[in-house]
């Protein structure tokens, strides 16, 4: 279905060069952001109360062809359910041997292309599907990603102090590697909804067809002003929600809300931990935000929007909104019941309405999953 290497090579051709830096520059820069990377370990552990000692995962600094390396590997452990069944299906199609051969030249240059575009704007990421992480012992699987020469450019460009930028960055990161290392079911419970979402995938090539065509329409009525219909049809708008099936929405919802909860739970404990570490946070924060908010250029906003990335813009805000609403009500301790079981994370609706996920953990209402 993918040719993995022709996906590698054409994200590596077509990735930009990143800023300009000399060697020494170069090394001054991973060895500080190793030193970040330890530091922020015992920050995040500080202020959420959640114990990762003894649970050692990986930090890997990396350029812009190692982030693409990393993800194809992950992508190639992920999407294993779906290549199994596409795999299935071919036999049954009249030339499905030809026709994947074809299409997998073709999907590789996609994802390749896509990669490319990715490569210059992720700064971090706790790689949750890292090879051999099915492998690891509970709390040890995955590995933490920082991309350096994405960290220089955007410092660069808000104008920051780099220090104080790169801790920054990784107290982020960090947060998410301690929200898997100690919360060892998490990565388990993620995989499985991941795996449900592809098992439910459409293969019969006329059935994707129709659906494709389906989205089409509804981007073009959306392009012309019917944002409503997006809303009312109950997706974001993006072509990735648009081609789903019913239950593959229904398992992204969930998918959304624990997403959302993981990045607004690492926005809230980078601004608790930033003014006690970081001088100039308020400045970074700032600044950072109204990057997030306005993008580089009309291409870019259109493709966050086809791609869907404007929904985890929202992941951020609306996640945040949640963690600090229970934190005020419940404090800490109350909130990290939040990590006891799949049964206590929170829905979508509760995302958006924290008091309900309040009363049902802490009050008296009867669990839900």
């Amino acid at each position: 279905m993918i040719d993995w290497d022709l996906a590698v090579s054409t994200a590596n051709r077509l990735v930009r060069p990143g800023p300009e830096v000399s060697r020494d520059e170069a090394r001054a820069v991973v060895a500080e952001l190793r030193v970040h990377a330890a530091d922020s370990e015992g920050h995040v552990r500080g202020f959420t109360g959640l114990d990762t000692r003894g649970n050692d995962t990986p930090v890997l600094i990396v350029d812009r062809a190692g982030w693409v390396q990393a993800n194809v590997q992950g992508f190639r452990h992920v999407l294993r359910p779906l290549l199994d069944k596409v795999n299935e299906r071919r036999d049954t199609i009249p030339g499905g041997n030809a026709l994947s051969g074809v299409g997998s030249k073709v999907t590789g240059i996609e994802l390749g292309t896509l990669l490319s575009f990715l490569s210059a704007r992720v700064l971090g990421q706790y790689e949750t599907f890292a090879p051999g992480a099915a492998d690891a012992a509970p709390g040890n699987a995955g590995r933490l990603l920082l991309v350096a020469p994405n960290i220089v450019q955007v410092e660069r460009e808000l104008d920051v102090d780099p220090t104080d930028f790169r801790l920054w960055v990784c107290l982020h990161e960090e947060t998410h590697r301690t929200q898997f290392t100690a919360v060892p079911w998490l990565r388990d419970h993620l995989e499985q909804e991941v795996h449900a979402f592809l098992t439910e995938t459409e293969v019969d090539p006329a059935a994707m067809m129709r659906r494709f065509r389906e989205a089409a329409q509804a981007l073009v009525a959306g392009r012309r002003g019917d944002e409503g219909a997006e809303a009312r049809n109950g997706n974001d708008g993006s072509l990735v929600e648009m081609v789903q099936t019913p239950v593959q929405r229904e398992i992204l919802h969930r998918i959304t809300a624990v997403m959302s909860l993981l990045e607004g739970h690492a926005d809230y404990v980078m601004d608790g931990v930033g003014p006690q570490v970081i001088p100039t946070v308020a400045e970074i924060r700032e600044k950072f935000q109204q990057r997030r908010a306005r993008g580089t250029g009309r291409l870019d906003l259109a493709l966050r929007k086809l791609l869907g990335m404007d929904a985890k813009l929202r992941q951020y805000r609306d996640g945040e909104r949640f963690v600090r609403n229970v934190v005020d009500q419940v404090g800490m301790e109350g909130f990290n019941r939040v990590w006891t079981s799949p049964n206590t994370l929170p829905t979508r609706g509760e995302i958006a309405d924290p008091q309900t996920w309040v009363d049902r953990v802490h009050g008296t209402r009867p669990g839900t999953s």
